[in-house]
């Protein structure tokens, strides 16, 4: 017999720990958030960067690759959320 068909002996009757943890769950979806608009905006100078990071009150750096306007963070915080049984 070979590793192939080993691993197959069982079917898939064996299922992996981390399905086991989800069997039951309700799907989620995540929907992208779209922009209404986007612009690309070049500084000359490090100050003007500075400059037009206090003007919008937002934290920016030349590593800085996006920003929403008004602040909207890239990650959710999912401490407020709760899954009830319906």
């Amino acid at each position: 017999m070979n590793c192939k068909q080993q691993s197959n002996l069982f079917g898939d009757e064996i299922k992996k720990e981390w399905q086991m943890e989800w069997e039951g769950m309700p799907e989620f979806v995540q929907e992208k958030q779209v922009p209404f608009a986007q612009i690309i905006f070049r500084f000359e100078t490090e100050k003007d960067l500075k400059e037009f990071s206090k003007l919008i009150g937002q934290k920016l750096s030349k590593k800085t690759k996006s920003a929403w306007f008004p602040f909207k963070s890239h990650f959710t915080d999912a401490s407020n959320i709760a899954y009830v049984e319906k």
